[in-house]
């Protein structure tokens, strides 16, 4: 695995890496023994299939060796993320055609007051847009819940239609490792093919080791599982 940044610097969450066709078959090998062991407990529902990566040498009190990256899965998360968008008039008449959710600034104020009711709504929702014009409303009144979640808005131009930057959110995954070593995310579901999950997770591995300072000799682990299934080592 190459430690080289991706390509697509100017847009980096939409960057596809390109697949090592020598990689890629040990990326296989270690999702179909994750999946045939987590099928093999007959779970009564679809399992999402994780990965697990474990960083060395690199100082996590540093903001600037910490990973916060969206990535674009190139097959797909198997189950599309829900997203939500703040928006108003025409905005948020576009927005109900594709969002989840759409919350508009006259209930900004009853939000702020029913927190709770708030959480839950973010909860729910893996990502959020917001008209531009609204960004600052939004960060004094609900970005207490929102910034400890890592779902603050994307900007939208007033009146836009958002479905194109919602259809792209829908395949996407955050991986976040905030000060820790350790972090996991999500590359698909059990109903996926083992080589649609393995390109998936090349896809992480690459954007992970393109923002680490000596690529891949600072990942000291990876691991693959289903939701209840045991973990596959792959590095």
């Amino acid at each position: 695995m190459s430690a080289a940044k991706p390509s697509g610097e100017g847009n980096p969450s939409y960057a596809l890496p390109e697949v090592n066709p020598i990689a890629d078959q040990t990326f296989v090998t270690a999702v179909a023994k994750a999946l045939e062991e987590g099928k093999a407990l007959e779970r009564k529902f679809t399992q999402t299939v994780d990965v697990a990566i474990t960083l060395k040498n690199v100082d996590m009190n540093l903001p600037k060796n910490r990973i916060d990256e969206d990535i674009i899965l190139p097959k797909g998360r198997g189950k599309a993320a829900k997203v939500g968008v703040f928006a108003q008039g025409e905005g948020a008449t576009l927005a109900r055609n594709s969002a989840d959710l759409v919350i508009q600034p006259d209930e900004f104020e009853e939000l702020q007051k029913n927190r709770r009711n708030f959480k839950k709504k973010a909860n729910q929702m893996s990502y959020f847009l917001a008209e531009a014009p609204l960004m600052a409303q939004i960060g004094k009144s609900l970005g207490i819940v929102l910034g400890p979640r890592g779902k603050m808005p994307r900007p939208v131009p007033p009146g836009a239609d958002p479905a194109n930057q919602i259809n792209n959110l829908r395949n996407t995954v955050k991986v976040r490792s905030k000060d820790k070593k350790v972090f996991h995310c999500l590359i698909g579901s059990e109903d996926m093919s083992a080589e649609d999950l393995a390109e998936n997770l090349e896809a992480i591995i690459k954007r992970v080791e393109g923002k680490l300072e000596h690529g891949r000799m600072n990942v000291a682990s990876v691991f693959v599982k289903t939701t209840m299934g045991p973990s596959v080592r792959l590095i």
